[in-house]
């Protein structure tokens, strides 16, 4: 398969059907000590960016207050995948943001929520605890299967390329002779 053979406005559908396809995210935001803290969260998404709503209660949102790197997963459930091994999946960096309680963004963010996920939303907002987020993803890898890998990149994350220019190895060498004991 070459880029040619690809048919990119599909892969971009695919790729939008599939995040679109949740009601929350599974993220990893980086703890004060450096290490990856792996956790998700309820998201709506608006303008290409995703918001959340966390309490100070989870690592994530301790997380996010002193570091704004973030990774985003969307990943196919593992009863509707052809294969384990290549589940579909897109992946996001970016970067967190808090958005202040009282901007018209956090009430219409609020408002988008509550439509989203219903009234149990208006007690969430009374608990000060809780901080929206909006994530703006950087860049992104989209994988469709096997030889199917994209990476995604440009101002509004619509430049999808092709993963094809190293592929696979299959040689005695790169395959280990037995699995180690731990």
């Amino acid at each position: 398969m070459n880029d040619t053979t690809v048919d990119f406005e599909q892969v971009r559908e695919d790729c939008s059907r599939l995040t679109d396809s949740f009601d929350s995210v599974l993220m990893a935001t980086v703890g004060v000590d450096g290490k990856p803290e792996a956790s998700y969260a309820a998201y709506v998404k608006y303008q290409g960016d995703y918001y959340i709503y966390i309490s100070e209660l989870a690592a994530h949102t301790r997380n996010l207050l002193e570091n704004d790197k973030v990774s985003l997963l969307f990943i196919e459930d593992e009863d509707k995948a052809s294969h384990l091994f290549a589940r579909q999946r897109a992946t996001f960096q970016g970067q967190a943001e808090e958005i202040a309680r009282d901007s018209e963004q956090f009430h219409f963010v609020m408002d988008a929520f509550q439509q989203k996920f219903g009234q149990f939303i208006d007690m969430l907002k009374k608990l000060q605890d809780f901080h929206l987020f909006r994530i703006h993803p950087t860049k992104g890898s989209f994988v469709q299967g096997f030889a199917r890998a994209f990476t995604i990149e440009g101002e509004a994350l619509d430049e999808f390329r092709h993963v094809n220019d190293t592929g696979h190895r299959n040689s005695a060498q790169s395959k280990p002779e037995s699995m180690p004991a731990h």
